[in-house]
């Protein structure tokens, strides 16, 4: 369990968010939660991210001055988009995973799958008609073509996982990556922080030395 340092609550840490200061005191994710240093962790969820930067909270966690950098949400949905394909790798390649709606409902049907990836732009009829009443976990996190990469494809819409390690490493990322790439509008956090940090950022640009920038 680890604390979040903007809400102080406790989570898990494999479904929060690691971030470690560089020598050059440069903030890095560190989304595998393996890098040297003493830890900063933050709920993954966008509106906690806001916060982070607008109020300083890495440079107090820190307790030193910390250079944030300005597409620090790009590059976290970067980096959980290729962990979930790395995952998604791995588990074609240990036979833990098959592409394609004959062979998806093959496994469905025999009770070996555990997850159902599903294209973010497939059809939710058809997904509805594969997954039929089974209750087995879906997680949408790439397009078809994503996907497809993966297995060789130009473009592949439904994916099953044997249940397991990897099944369950990607949900938890499709989780951490929906949450730092959505605001959740029926989340919010004491005082309306919220808001004055999407407005703070939206104009201006601030460091976590307390610094401005038009």
């Amino acid at each position: 369990m680890r604390r979040c340092v903007v809400t102080r609550e406790r989570g898990e840490r494999q479904r929060m968010l690691r971030f470690v200061v560089g020598p050059d005191r440069v903030l890095h994710p560190d989304l595998a939660a393996r890098l040297p240093g003493r830890g900063i962790w933050l709920s993954a969820r966008a509106d906690v991210i806001e916060i982070a930067c607008a109020r300083g909270a890495f440079a107090r966690a820190a307790r030193g001055p910390v250079n944030v950098p300005p597409d620090l949400t790009t590059a976290l949905q970067t980096g959980l988009l290729r962990r979930i394909q790395d995952l998604l790798g791995m588990a074609r390649r240990a036979g833990q995973a098959v592409g394609g709606f004959a062979k998806a409902r093959e496994w469905l049907a025999s009770g070996r799958a555990g997850l159902l990836v599903e294209a973010t732009d497939g059809s939710a009829e058809e997904r509805d008609r594969l997954l039929g009443s089974r209750p087995v976990r879906v997680v949408s996190p790439l397009p078809a073509v994503d996907l497809g990469r993966v297995f060789g494809r130009d473009h592949v819409v439904h994916v099953a996982v044997a249940p397991g390690h990897l099944a369950d490493a990607l949900a938890i990322e499709t989780e951490r990556l929906t949450g730092v790439t959505k605001m959740r509008a029926d989340e919010s956090i004491v005082g309306g922080e919220r808001r004055k940090a999407a407005t703070s950022r939206r104009g201006r640009a601030s460091d976590d030395n307390g610094r401005t920038s038009a």
